[in-house]
C-alpha cells in the first residue's frame, strides 16, 4: 500500500534508533533518502551498507551549532535538486534536574532547546518556501509523550522542547495547508533505541513499563512504519495531527 517511488526524503538523526529504522523502511518503501548524521560518519555509512541501497544519500551537520540545520537544507537540495519531505527526527535526551550545578542546568536547557526545537525550527523555516514551489510538502516532527504529560524532574527541558515541537507543527499546518503543505507530529512513548537507554539503565525497566499496558517498550519499527505512512500522503486530512505511539500508557 505504500509507495514512496519517486520521492526525496531528509530524515535528520539518522544514523541510530529510530532514525536509522526509519531510513531503512523509507527505502523499502522505493523514496530516495537524504542519511542525516551528526559527527559518526562509521555510523552513518554502517546503517547505509545494512540496507544495502543505492538510494541513500549520507550528509553530515551538527545541529547543536546554530544554523547548522540551514546549511544542511541547503546542502541537500544541492545534492538532490528537490525535498518532498522533511522528517525531524534528530534529538537530544540529556539529564539536569535543579539540583544540578548552574550551568550543568543551563547547558542542558540550551543544547536540548536547540537541537530539539530551534534546528527543527530552522529546517521548516527552509522547507516551507521550497515546499511552496512544489505545490505542496510534507514535515513531519517527532515528539515525544513526555509533550502532553511531562517527564521526571531531570529531563523538563527535553518535555519542554518537545511540547515546542507540537505547537510549531500545528502552525505550520494551520498557516501553511492552502499551499499544500502538510505537517504532522509523532509522539513515541519509550522507544527501544540508545538514546532511552541511560534512561532505562536510571530508572530500571520495570519502572518504564509499569505503567504501558501492552507491557513492553516500543521497538522502532513501530515509529518508522508509521512515518512511513504519514510520508505518503495518503493522510492529507489528517494535517496537524499527533500520532501517539506509547502503548497506551498515555491515552489524551
Amino acid at each position: 500500500m505504500i509507495d514512496l517511488g519517486g520521492k526525496v526524503i531528509l530524515v535528520t538523526g539518522a544514523s541510530s534508533g529510530i532514525g536509522a529504522v526509519t531510513v531503512k523502511v523509507l527505502t523499502k518503501a522505493g523514496a530516495e533518502v537524504i542519511l542525516h548524521y551528526g559527527n559518526n560518519l562509521e555510523k552513518a555509512q554502517t546503517v547505509a551498507e545494512s540496507i544495502g541501497s543505492n538510494s541513500i544519500h549520507l550528509l553530515q551537520a551538527d545541529l547543536s551549532v546554530e544554523n547548522a540545520s540551514v546549511k544542511l537544507w541547503r546542502d541537500a537540495l544541492s545534492l538532490t535538486g528537490h525535498i518532498d519531505v522533511l522528517i525531524n527526527n534528530a534529538g537530544i535526551m540529556r539529564s539536569a534536574g535543579i539540583e544540578s550545578e548552574l550551568d550543568i542546568w543551563t547547558a542542558a536547557w540550551k543544547n536540548t532547546l536547540q537541537v530539539n526545537l530551534i534546528a527543527v525550527a530552522d529546517l521548516c523555516r527552509e522547507a516551507i518556501p521550497h515546499f511552496k514551489s512544489r505545490n505542496g510538502g510534507i514535515i513531519i516532527n517527532i515528539a515525544s509523550r513526555a509533550a502532553f504529560r511531562g517527564d521526571t524532574p531531570e529531563y523538563m527541558h527535553y518535555a519542554a522542547s518537545k511540547g515546542g515541537v507540537v505547537a510549531l507543527t500545528r502552525s505550520i499546518a494551520r498557516g501553511f495547508g492552502s499551499d499544500g503543505i502538510l505537517a504532522y507530529t509523532v509522539a513515541p512513548g519509550f522507544v527501544r533505541t540508545e538514546m532511552a537507554e541511560k534512561f532505562i539503565q536510571d530508572y530500571g525497566e520495570d519502572f518504564v513499563t509499569r505503567d504501558i499496558p501492552l507491557g513492553k517498550i516500543a521497538p522502532p519499527e513501530d515509529v518508522a512504519n508509521v512515518i512511513a505512512f504519514l510520508a505518503s500522503g495518503l493522510a492529507p486530512h489528517a494535517t496537524g495531527t499527533t500520532i501517539d505511539i506509547n502503548g497506551a500508557s498515555y491515552v489524551r
